[in-house]
């Protein structure tokens, strides 16, 4: 009988742990909605522009299409002309790439802290890496989503643009 006792105490305290933890979460614990993924060896505080990985726990996605620094909505097909007043520059296509990056994700409801991914396309990257990352970092601040560096010839929309991103976001609930 003793042990009897033992074992249903314990299932007791099992089953009231959980459902403190249950009852917690339903009252408005916060859930944090993604994790930085860091593999073993690496420090914390590294001076990267982007983390390993992200791991979501919740929220919404919302899948941002590729911007540019031309404006979000101009002709298609595409009319060199209506981007003759566009800074060319890296670092000037860095703004307004993110500027726009940064419209959209807040059209969804969010901000860019709420990008988990993103996807940078890049025409010569030896060029304009350095100038394209400082501008980003300034936008980012602490927040580094996973991503990826991709080198093209040239962007769809004109020989001009040298940077085109994507992402994907979560955005809360």
């Amino acid at each position: 009988m003793h042990r009897f006792r033992r074992n249903a105490c314990r299932s007791i305290a099992a089953v009231s742990a959980a459902t403190i933890s249950t009852l917690l979460a339903a009252c408005g614990a916060e859930t944090q909605r993604y994790e930085y993924i860091h593999t073993a060896g690496v420090e914390q505080g590294y001076n990267m522009p982007y983390t390993p990985a992200i791991k979501v726990n919740s929220g919404k996605t919302v899948y941002l299409s590729g911007v540019t620094a031309a404006p979000v909505y101009h002709s298609h097909p595409h009319i060199p002309s209506e981007f003759d007043h566009l800074d060319f520059s890296a670092a000037g296509q860095a703004e307004a790439a993110m500027e726009n990056l940064k419209a959209t994700v807040e059209a969804a409801g969010g901000q860019l802290s709420d990008i988990v991914q993103l996807t940078r396309f890049m025409v010569d990257q030896g060029a304009n890496q350095d100038a394209v990352n400082e501008v980003m970092a300034r936008y980012w601040g602490e927040h580094r989503p996973a991503s990826t560096s991709i080198e093209i010839p040239r962007l769809a929309t004109g020989p001009r643009f040298i940077l085109e991103l994507e992402a994907v976001a979560i955005i809360p609930e």
